[in-house]
């Protein structure tokens, strides 16, 4: 099989929205051995997107789409697909179901439009949309040579991927082989993609599975994929195959499946009994935010405290003005007294502070823009280090300094601290 994609929408034509889904939807279909003959990106017009789709069918055995399916007059995708391919748009009520429920458990009221995301052409596969209103599907398109199909998806990547990866990628496995399909992903920590990339080298063949690596920042994973007769051995051979990438990967790996540094600190916190509290200055919140953005966290979490002026370090966390004038805020001295300030203040098991300098402005020799320090205070022991992150934006620092502190805790919950 192979395969053309399209990125509709006027927003990804003009420029203001970078398409992302298009290498993603490449990368994963090549896990299944499709191979991708080419990008377009296409904008929010019915002739446009007719003959879009007109000139890849004519190339590609299977055309996905993204996009264009949301319940606006300029969402034009499904109406296009179904001219097509000859057929009626009909109700899906399964799907109009899931959006009525989904503003419901929001408490909003639906506004009649989006009952236009529940009109499917007739006799398409509907693939349902976990993450949001606008379901997707595949759809046949006759009178071309070979058998044609249609695979539209949401344009916002994280549906997307998702529908992706589970609906769409089994049924290409289903019909471009005559086994079983299986997939198996590692988060992983502290490694760039090409450091990543060359740790695996040699570790798995290519005709046992197929490697992919997918960065989205500040996650870096790798996806085994395998094809095999039976259910059995592909859990088989995963199974084998994660032994070796564990073996390669060591601490590396902090989750299998697409998983948060946050959600596995929270599990290990739990399985533990332990509490943690924070104590941000450069970070602003963003490791408070990450933690209590899983479900259950007030089990575990028991306190943040932004503490970004000297005064408020002093008076809230009882950091001394003399720590602070003789080695600054930025110092292994103040981030200590943070991580214990805020633990004695919640009571808590464990204290976690951050201190940095995230530009663009403010760094010095000693102390340059990208400097950050981190600390940890438990009740078995005491950690900090410092970073240097280099001259990144100002997210980029904060985001990168949360990751990094985050998988520090898990580590020392690990009481692997190398």
């Amino acid at each position: 099989m192979n395969a053309a994609i399209l990125a509709i929408g006027d927003e990804i034509v003009s420029g203001l929205t970078a398409d992302t889904n298009s290498g993603f939807l490449a990368q994963l279909l090549r896990s299944a051995g499709v191979d991708t003959l080419g990008f377009q990106s296409v904008p929010d017009d019915e002739e446009a997107i007719e003959r879009a789709l007109r000139w890849a069918l004519e190339r590609a055995e299977l055309v996905v789409t993204t996009g264009g399916l949301g319940p606006t007059a300029d969402d034009l995708t499904t109406a296009s697909v179904a001219r097509l391919a000859d057929v009626d748009l009909e109700l899906h009520p399964p799907s109009l179901r899931s959006i009525e429920r989904r503003f419901r458990d929001r408490g909003i009221e639906m506004p009649t439009n989006n009952r236009k995301q529940a009109l499917m052409p007739t006799g398409a596969l509907v693939l349902s949309n976990p993450d949001g209103t606008a379901p997707g599907f595949i759809c046949a398109v006759p009178g071309r040579p070979g058998d044609r199909h249609v695979a539209s998806l949401p344009g916002v990547p994280r549906e997307m991927r998702r529908m992706a990866e589970e609906s769409l990628l089994p049924w290409v496995v289903e019909r471009s082989t005559a086994g079983r399909f299986g997939a198996r992903v590692f988060s992983t920590s502290g490694l760039t993609e090409s450091g990543l990339d060359e740790l695996l080298a040699g570790a798995i063949d290519p005709s046992e599975a197929r490697l992919s690596f997918r960065a989205a920042f500040p996650r870096l994973q790798v996806r085994v994929s395998v094809t095999a007769r039976s259910d059995e051995e592909v859990e088989a051979r995963l199974a084998s195959l994660e032994s070796r990438v564990r073996d390669r990967l060591g601490d590396h790996v902090y989750a299998v499946g697409d998983e948060g540094m946050e959600e596995t600190v929270g599990k290990l916190l739990l399985q533990r009994g332990l509490t943690i509290a924070t104590a941000e200055s450069c970070t602003g919140g963003l490791i408070g935010h990450r933690i209590t953005d899983v479900p259950g966290s007030s089990a575990y979490f028991t306190l943040g405290v932004i503490a970004y002026s000297n005064q408020a370090k002093m008076d809230l966390l009882g950091v001394s003005s003399r720590t602070l004038r003789d080695y600054g805020a930025v110092s292994e001295e103040t981030v200590m007294e943070m991580a214990r300030g805020v633990r004695r203040m919640a009571a808590s098991s464990i204290g976690v502070a951050t201190s940095g300098i995230a530009g663009p402005g403010g760094g010095t020799d000693e102390k340059p823009v990208g400097t950050v320090w981190i600390a940890i205070s438990h009740e078995d022991g005491e950690w900090a280090r410092r970073y240097d992150l280099g001259v990144r934006s100002r997210l980029w620092v904060k985001e990168m300094t949360a990751q990094i502190a985050l998988d520090r805790v898990r580590r020392s919950l690990l009481q692997d601290d190398r």
